[in-house]
C-alpha cells in the first residue's frame, strides 16, 4: 500500500515543554488510524503539526511524498482536511455559505459548483435540510457534520479528527460517530484523535498509543486492546474499562 502521510522525526516543544519527541508515522491510503492516549500526550500536537497550525520544529512531513513544509500551506490544508472538537464554523455564515466558501477561495472554483458539491456533502451527512439555517442555530452533533461535509467538499486526500466528539453530549457523540463510519466504510483515509475507545477498537485499521511526547505502542485494534505489550497501555486501558 502507498502512503498518504510520512511524519520523521518530529519533534515540537512549548518554550521549555517538549511536546514531541522523535514522532515517527505512516498512514497508507484508505488507512483508518485512531490515536489514543491520556490528555496531554501530545496526540493533538501531532495532528496539528501535521495540518501545518503548528510549526514542526524539526522533522518532516510528507503527503504523497511532498514535503509539506516547503510547498502551498492553503493547498496542503485543502489536501489535508480538519475536524476540530469546537467545530470552527463561522457563525455569521449559513450552513450552506460555511460549505461554499472554502471552496471558492482556495480552490477557486465557481459557485454553482460549489454549491452543487456542498449540498452533496450535507446530504451524505444528513443535513442538507438544514443549508440555508444560520449555524448558531444548530446543536453541537449538527455543528460537527456540517464541519465534517465542509471538510469534504474540498476533496481532501486525507480528513484529520482532533477530538470530534467531546465536546458533543452523549445524545449526539453517536450521530458524528455514525457519519464517521459511514466514511471508513467508503474507503476516506482518516486519522481520528479520539478518547471513544470503542470507536477505536470497533472502526480502526490501526491504533497509536502516545504518552509523554512519543508514540509507545501500535498496532491492529485486536492486538491493542486484547494484549497491550507496555506496561503504560496497560494501565491506560484498565482506566478506560473501569470508568466504563
Amino acid at each position: 500500500m502507498e502512503n498518504i502521510i510520512e511524519v520523521n522525526h518530529l519533534r515540537k516543544s512549548f518554550g521549555s515543554l517538549e511536546v514531541l519527541k522523535d514522532i515517527n508515522f505512516n498512514v497508507e491510503k484508505g488507512e483508518v488510524v485512531t490515536v489514543i492516549g491520556s490528555s496531554g500526550s501530545g496526540k493533538s500536537t501531532m495532528l496539528r503539526c501535521i495540518n501545518l497550525l503548528e510549526t514542526p520544529d524539526s522533522g518532516e512531513i510528507l503527503v504523497n511524498g511532498a514535503n509539506v513544509m516547503e510547498g502551498d500551506i492553503n493547498k496542503h490544508r485543502s489536501e489535508v482536511g480538519m475536524v476540530f472538537q469546537s467545530f470552527n464554523l463561522f457563525n455569521n455564515y449559513t450552513v450552506l455559505d460555511n460549505c461554499v466558501l472554502g471552496q471558492t477561495k482556495v480552490l477557486k472554483r465557481s459557485h454553482k459548483e460549489a454549491v452543487d458539491k456542498a449540498h452533496q456533502y450535507l446530504k451524505k451527512v444528513g443535513m442538507d435540510e438544514f443549508a440555508d439555517k444560520p449555524s448558531t442555530l444548530l446543536s453541537g452533533g449538527q455543528k460537527q457534520r456540517v464541519a465534517i461535509a465542509r471538510a469534504l467538499c474540498m476533496d481532501c486526500v486525507v480528513l484529520l479528527f482532533d477530538e470530534p466528539t467531546s465536546a458533543l453530549d452523549p445524545v449526539t457523540v453517536g450521530e458524528v460517530l455514525d457519519v464517521m463510519k459511514q466514511l471508513a466504510d467508503e474507503g476516506l483515509t482518516m486519522v481520528v484523535v479520539t478518547h471513544e475507545m470503542g470507536f477505536a477498537r470497533d472502526v480502526s485499521d490501526r491504533v497509536v498509543f502516545m504518552e509523554n511526547g512519543v508514540i509507545v505502542e501500535e498496532g491492529k485494534p485486536e492486538d491493542i486492546f486484547t494484549a497491550p505489550k507496555s506496561e503504560s497501555l496497560q494501565r491506560f486501558l484498565g482506566r478506560y474499562i473501569n470508568q466504563n
